[in-house]
């Protein structure tokens, strides 16, 4: 059976742009492989959102992270990214979690230099470790996926909005020198940043597509004219979600009843309840009779 890893290996091997929306349950990441994506990516962002409602500054534990991406990874034949934040402690911290997390069957780690708590990248009030501290994680994690770890590297710098566009790019080459398999340069502020990232610091690119975000959304097709790989959508759907509960909140508070609904037959069977009655059937009184040949 291919792996989760050979799976993103081979979808990066055919070149062109992967649009990858991000999930943050496995209701979501359900609702994205029936849309037919290729690939999806455990935000940490929307994962604290659905597990304790609070937002992404480090208040979920490692194995708070973990079981939600067992949850996620259950549910979906497609690979998955994991967001592994800082690595939740030292070195040998990170190594446990990238080792965690290939266990667990994600596709790839995101690993980051923010200090720790970390926060979203388009927020204030986050820092970035020294550059060889930054430099020790990507090679305490790339040792143990050499190692015994099956499972993708995906370095994060968030040293644009702190240090500037040229020290992100020297730490996003340094990281792929030390053994990085793909870079996400966070935080970009115009196009032409998000060009001379891809031209100045060769490899696998990802661009994180933020609605409300400092970087500009720009078409698939222009992002990998620029030379990105994959475009990710953060908060895409969290944020349709929470509208749209919003909105049918203040509908029944007001009395009047929500209108933008999904079908109830249509909402079972996205949940599996057609499958899951078709399979129960071959089981107890209801069983279909009849000789099998």
């Amino acid at each position: 059976m291919t792996t989760a890893p050979n799976q993103l290996r081979a979808l990066l091997e055919q070149g062109g742009l992967i649009s990858m929306p991000c999930c943050g349950d496995a209701l979501s990441a359900t609702l994205i492989e029936q849309a037919g994506f290729s690939l999806t990516f455990m935000s940490g962002f929307a994962a604290a959102a659905h597990r304790l409602g609070a937002p992404d500054t480090g208040l979920m534990s490692y194995a708070e992270v973990l079981d939600q991406g067992r949850n996620i990874l259950e549910a979906v034949s497609i690979p998955v990214i994991g967001d592994g934040d800082t690595g939740y402690g030292n070195p040998l911290n990170l190594q446990r979690t990238l080792r965690g997390f290939a266990k667990a069957g994600f596709a790839a780690i995101m690993l980051e230099d923010q200090v720790a708590p970390k926060r979203c990248g388009h927020t204030r009030g986050k820092a970035v470790v020294e550059r060889e501290e930054a430099f020790d994680r990507i090679r305490a994690a790339v040792e143990a996926r050499d190692d015994d770890a099956d499972i993708l590297i995906l370095a994060r710098t968030d040293a644009r909005a702190l240090l500037g566009l040229n020290e992100a790019i020297e730490r996003a080459n340094r990281f792929r020198e030390l053994g990085a398999d793909m870079l996400f340069v966070e935080a970009p502020e115009t196009r032409e940043e998000l060009a001379t990232i891809c031209r100045e610091a060769p490899g696998i690119h990802i661009a994180n597509m933020l609605e409300g975000g400092v970087t500009p959304i720009l078409p698939p097709a222009e992002l990998e004219a620029l030379g990105y790989r994959i475009a990710a959508y953060p908060l895409t759907l969290l944020a349709t979600a929470m509208q749209a509960m919003t909105e049918a909140l203040d509908a029944l508070k007001a009395g009047r009843h929500p209108q933008r609904l999904m079908a109830f037959p249509e909402l079972r069977r996205r949940l599996g309840f057609e499958a899951y009655d078709a399979t129960a059937a071959d089981y107890g009184p209801n069983r279909a009779t009849g000789s099998k040949a």
